[in-house]
């Protein structure tokens, strides 16, 4: 089967460290270009895939019929414009997380990527590695007994100004960079929808969410979580049953902060059912958009999944007090 060729919009670092090795190393996947005015940036890129074709703007890019998909690593606010850019172009597209900052704009790619008959996904790693399958698996299959509570924590330290995490121009904040993971990987293993935010205490600086503290309700389960950029590196999922309890020790940047595994605790015994020191989640989650768009398989995280995460964290912001 002829590989799916990829240009990437823009020379993000993140692009360069982690999606594009990973569009360079997926099978039925060929990086084939790359948008940037900088050599320097366009350099970095190169290193691991020499034939890469360079050009000098955007546009350039998805004009190019050679370019089947396009991944999109720019800064959130840019995210609909150049979804919306590149399905009109005739590409499929895989763009960074969040993708949208509001839910309604999540159903205007729906309507977009519908009459574009391409395929048009966020870039939600997680759910494409095989810990989160294999909870998703156990929670749903009764190893806990009844799932009745939920908590996840997220967080890290970055204070940098200027980093478009930390610009509200930029939709930056916490939330929209990691609170997208504690909630959505809640929604994912449970299969439910959050019903409410009861409580949610926001702190932000400089018109960014800083830190975030707040409960959901949940069909069959109450839920909270904590999430900041301005804390020490801690991040962790559990979920508790009347029978059990499992727990994600390294549910987010899985090899990177530390290796992905899973616990399961019933009856007073503690069991490490399975340990992934080597899966690439950037690589899986390539592959399986490849193979969708190759064999018609339904996609892992279609939009529809990207829109339920943005509408509960809608449902924080608007629980959460407003930015002084």
């Amino acid at each position: 089967m002829t590989p799916l060729r990829w240009g990437i919009l823009g020379a993000a670092n993140f692009a360069q460290k982690h999606m594009g090795p990973a569009i360079h190393a997926a099978k039925g996947a060929q990086l084939f270009g790359l948008a940037t005015s900088s050599a320097e940036k366009a350099a970095g890129f190169q290193a691991f895939a020499p034939d890469l074709q360079v050009y000098e703007d955007y546009a350039a890019l998805l004009a190019d019929p050679q370019i089947d998909a396009v991944y999109i690593p720019l800064p959130n606010h840019l995210h609909v414009e150049w979804t919306k850019k590149a399905l009109a172009a005739g590409k499929h597209v895989l763009c960074e997380k969040p993708i949208a900052l509001a839910a309604d704009e999540v159903d205007a790619l729906i309507a977009v990527r519908d009459a574009a008959g391409k395929l048009a996904a966020e870039a939600y790693m997680i759910v494409h590695h095989p810990q989160f399958q294999r909870a998703r698996e156990l929670v749903q299959g009764g190893a806990i007994g009844t799932l009745l509570h939920v908590e996840a924590t997220f967080s890290f330290y970055n204070d940098d100004a200027t980093n478009i995490r930390n610009r509200p121009e930029a939709g930056g904040g916490g939330l929209r960079d990691i609170g997208v993971y504690t909630m959505g990987a809640a929604r994912f293993v449970s299969g439910q929808e959050p019903n409410a935010v009861p409580y949610a205490n926001l702190r932000y600086e400089n018109g960014v969410d800083v830190f975030a503290q707040f409960t959901a309700q949940f069909p069959g389960f109450s839920y909270q979580s904590m999430v900041s950029m301005r804390l020490f590196n801690r991040q962790s999922i559990v979920f508790h049953g009347d029978k059990g309890v499992l727990t994600l020790t390294c549910p987010f940047n899985a090899s990177v902060f530390d290796i992905a595994e899973l616990r399961l605790e019933n009856n007073g015994l503690t069991r490490v059912t399975e340990r992934w020191p080597a899966v690439d989640h950037y690589v899986n989650q390539v592959e399986n958009f490849c193979h969708s768009v190759q064999t018609g398989a339904e996609y892992p995280c279609p939009l529809e999944f990207s829109r339920g995460t943005q509408h509960m964290m809608d449902m924080v912001f608007a629980a959460g007090e407003p930015p002084a």
